[in-house]
């Protein structure tokens, strides 16, 4: 396969738009054939030649060729002479002197055409002195200056300037070593210091081409090499470490280039819309997620790989440049390990010959809060025998009992664990956790691959014991506290997922390795049931708190008889909330923390009565009634004003609501004047981690349909509703919403706006109208079929109805819109979305206050599925 491949038609000898659009598109009509049977590195290069001999045509049309005073200049990737299918260019068009009227216009019209014909160009017009000194204060700038090619003009010019750039005074190596070292630490930065996304950034992200391009760029610079190659010379490299790299960039090169193709345009993000096609493309096969699955799995240990060596070799770097390692004081640990500075590292090369001494190593950095990192030459030691491994590390005695120092180590969950994450010592430790290294998750709730998750689990766990964090979820630092064995979590932490990707029940199977783990490491039998139990029912409170009524005294007496101890009770609490939160950034929101801290704290008060003693729904109302009472006594009122109000409640709503809420809602009522005309009441401030939006108003057919279609059009989030009326027929509905961004509704100016909305839908009895949002572009390349399913309940009245549908924008509104069109009264809703999945329970029942007929339960579920169906093509 020749370096040298090259498109074999000619560019159009006179020029046009039309045909240098249609050489252009043959040009890709070619690419796309020779993909496969031509290396990518080939192809790359293709298109750069491809583009300088379209820009060297222009360039001359235009009359620029004539000027003397200006440059063509590639730099930048086009600069390297490397662009994938949809790269940009990135030109300099250097100028000798000031330019003229004419000059202008001709280069104005250049740009324009390369538009025109859709290249995305990025380009400077600058004189020699203003490209060096923009160069000295951007290092941006300066590096695609170090990478400039000569493509047509004075070359004089360019020579000059290349000259000036090459120089040690126009950005010293040291600071130019510093400066892309902060630059990777902010790029990283921007992906939680990950590249265990699932929609990761194949340039950017951690281990990602960029790493790969900072190695080259530092070397460059600082050694005047001009390939990868010479650092094996320079000892920065071995010969295998260099083909590693070079076939870790080749890899990534391949992803690149048939994502560009797929996605007709430069995109460096594989989203799940191209993952299935880019897999295909790339030969992993066309089964669906199994070839995706594959595909990302090798993607994440090659971006493992990467961002191994960068770290090894800019070490390497900082050691040559900033003559660090010559400043750093050595503390000697034992006969094996010793510091450098902040850095942990082997005292002699057979260091890893007793296997112990891995997990030694990272005991080590748990023991010594100043160890930040491992130093570059352990880190070689520790790739090297990492692949001469036979067998897993928990097979050796020695190294159980270092695995578990580690678990019990007060900050074994800090560096230690993320640094045996990062280096592949869980993997080489737990087979289990092998299968889950690059493991994808296909849905919008999880944005990290199932090792990646579990790791940010067990940092979550920790830091309810760090003091720094202590503030953050008070009530699981004071839980972690009393906790005799924290460890027990973290075990539970590790195994919650283990089993994910293997088929089955991923809670079930988990459990089956706990109990192994637990016989191999000679843990207690009460520990090890309590690992099991919590990796069995790692799931059950976050969903008893999203989608059960929390504030019925029997779900939380359910709740109770299976955790069945205060203990577990504690323990499940701590992980519950650890697991959710390291699911995705942006998925978790006070609403969430609100619920299952007010089912914790609601199940531990049944465990202290006793649960042969269950709180009375009752004992619940007179409880809420009374602390009522008491605030709305703070505010000025007495009890002749309440009681005639509240003698027309229904005895759920004191059992649901908690008194503060009462005590708001009776106050207005109190003042409100006009029952002719709604009250709408929205909280100024977070209530229960949400803003509370209660209305009261006479009771009307599709109410429901109406209020959801008013919020829907203000685009707030529903999060819950409580639907129910008085003995008056008076409505009293309930909804806990948040801004589209998971933040509660603050401003005066949209509560102003919702408020408004809300009695102009009800007082107006405007039909609803679904908001037509435009749909999530993400939500594309995932199918949830809409589901209805009706269950059997107590109160022969109503009709219990579980719905599950794709989150599309104003479902809610669609399916209020459903019930009105069908004739259905809610009396309750609980709304749940699960990332890209919406999972909302409702009790209904028809306009005569009676449950459904089977008969009409099919045409509801007929209705319901042909909407939503409807709106998800929509």
């Amino acid at each position: 396969m020749s370096t040298a491949l090259a498109f074999d038609k000619t560019i159009p000898g006179h020029f046009t738009l039309d045909s240098y659009k249609k050489y252009f598109s043959d040009f890709l009509d070619w690419l796309k054939i020779a993909a496969d049977s031509h290396t990518v590195a080939s192809l790359v290069r293709a298109r750069a030649r491809f583009i300088d001999e379209v820009l060297q045509a222009l360039w001359q049309h235009f009359d620029l060729a004539s000027q003397s005073q200006l440059t063509l200049i590639a730099v930048g990737g086009y600069g390297r002479g490397e662009l994938h299918p949809f790269s940009d260019v990135d030109l300099l068009i250097l100028t000798g002197s000031k330019l003229n009227k004419a000059q202008q216009d001709n280069i104005g019209l250049f740009i324009t055409i390369l538009w025109d014909l859709r290249l995305e160009v990025g380009h400077s017009v600058r004189t020699i002195k203003d490209s060096l000194s923009l160069g000295r204060d951007d290092i941006t700038i300066a590096t695609n200056l170090m990478e400039m090619r000569y493509l047509c003009g004075n070359a004089t010019l360019f020579n000059e300037l290349q000259a000036e750039v090459s120089k040690d005074n126009f950005w010293p190596s040291k600071d130019f070593f510093q400066a892309k070292r902060h630059e990777q630490q902010g790029r990283h930065a921007q992906y939680h210091g990950t590249a265990y996304n699932l929609e990761p950034n194949l340039k950017a992200n951690p281990g990602g081409l960029r790493d790969i391009q900072t190695i080259g760029w530092v070397a460059k610079k600082h050694f005047r090499t001009r390939t990868m190659h010479e650092l094996v010379a320079h000892q920065y490299l071995t010969e295998d470490e260099y083909q590693e790299l070079m076939e870790c960039e080749a890899y990534l090169w391949q992803m690149r280039f048939a994502l560009h193709l797929e996605a007709g345009r430069n995109e460096n993000r594989i989203l799940f819309d191209y993952q299935p096609s880019v897999a295909r493309r790339l030969g992993f096969g066309d089964d669906g997620k199994a070839s995706v699955e594959r595909m990302m799995k090798r993607f994440f240990l090659t971006v493992q790989r990467v961002s191994e060596l960068n770290d090894m070799l800019l070490q390497h770097f900082e050691g040559s440049i900033l003559k660090s390692h010559s400043k750093f004081k050595v503390l000697p640990l034992d006969d094996s390990f010793e510091i450098q500075g902040h850095l942990i590292s082997a005292t002699d090369k057979a260091v890893f010959a007793r296997r112990e001494n891995i997990l030694k190593l990272f005991w080590h950095i748990a023991n010594h809060s100043q160890i930040d990192g491992i130093h570059s030459e352990t880190i070689r030691l520790l790739r090297q025998v990492r692949r001469r491994l036979m067998g897993d590390l928990q097979d050796y005695a020695g190294c159980r009992q270092l695995f578990m120092a580690i678990m019990r180590h007060p900050r074994g969950m800090d560096r230690a664990i993320t640094l045996m994450h990062r280096h592949g010592i869980l993997a080489a430790y737990l087979p289990q956790w092998r299968n889950i290294v690059g493991q994808m998750q296909f849905d919008l709730f999880h944005a990290y691959t199932v090792d990646e998750h579990t790791h940010r689990v067990l940092k979550n766990l920790h830091r309810y014991s760090e003091p720094e964090f202590a503030g953050e979820f008070p009530l699981c630092t004071d839980i972690v506290k009393r906790l005799e064995k924290p460890e027990l979590l973290y075990l539970a932490g590790i195994f919650h997922d283990i089993a994910k990707g293997r088929g089955g029940d991923h809670s079930d199977l988990g459990a089956m390795d706990a109990r192994e783990f637990g016989k191999l490491h000679k843990l207690s039998e009460f520990d090890t049931k309590l690992i099991v139990w919590l990796v069995e029912q790692h799931l059950l409170m976050s969903v008893t708190a999203q989608r059960r009524d929390i504030h019925d005294p029997s779900v939380i007496a359910e709740f109770a008889e299976k955790v069945r101890d205060e203990t577990r009770l504690n323990y499940l609490y701590c992980l519950t909330l650890a697991d959710i939160r390291a699911t995705n950034d942006n998925l978790w929101n006070d609403w969430k923390g609100s619920l299952l801290r007010e089912l914790y704290l609601g199940t531990q008060k049944a465990f202290r009565r006793g649960l042969e003693k269950p709180m009375d729904l009752r004992d619940q109302i007179r409880e809420h009634q009374s602390e009522a009472l008491r605030l709305l006594a703070d505010s000025g009122f007495n009890e002749a004003q309440i009681s005639p109000l509240w003698s027309k409640f229904k005895a759920d709503y004191f059992a649901r609501y908690n008194p503060r809420l009462i005590a708001w809602h009776t106050e207005h009522l109190l003042q409100h004047t006009d029952f002719t005309k709604p009250l709408v009441l929205i909280s100024p401030t977070a209530m229960r981690g949400g803003t509370q939006i209660f209305v009261y108003t006479a009771d009307q057919p599709n109410l429901f349909a109406r209020m959801v279609a008013a919020l829907d059009s203000k685009k707030v989030s529903i999060y819950d509703a409580q639907i129910m009326t008085n003995k008056d027929g008076y409505a009293m509905d309930t909804f806990v919403v948040l801004e589209q961004n998971g933040t509660p509704v603050t401003a005066t100016s949209r509560i102003s706006s919702i408020k408004k909305a809300l009695e102009t839908y009800i007082s107006n009895q405007l039909p609803p109208e679904r908001n037509k949002a435009r749909p999530n572009k993400q939500l594309k390349a995932f199918h949830v079929p809409p589901k209805v399913v009706f269950l059997p309940g107590k109160n022969k009245q109503r009709t219990m109805l579980e719905l599950a549908a794709l989150d599309t924008p104003g479902l809610l509104a669609d399916i209020g819109q459903v019930f009105a069109q069908c004739e259905i009264n809610i009396h309750a809703a609980k709304i749940t979305t699960i990332g890209e999945r919406a999972e909302d329970f409702f009790m209904i029942s028809t306009r005569q206050d009676e449950a459904l007929s089977s008969e009409q339960q099919s045409q509801l579920r007929r209705v319901l599925v042909e909407q939503l169906t409807h709106a998800t093509e929509g």
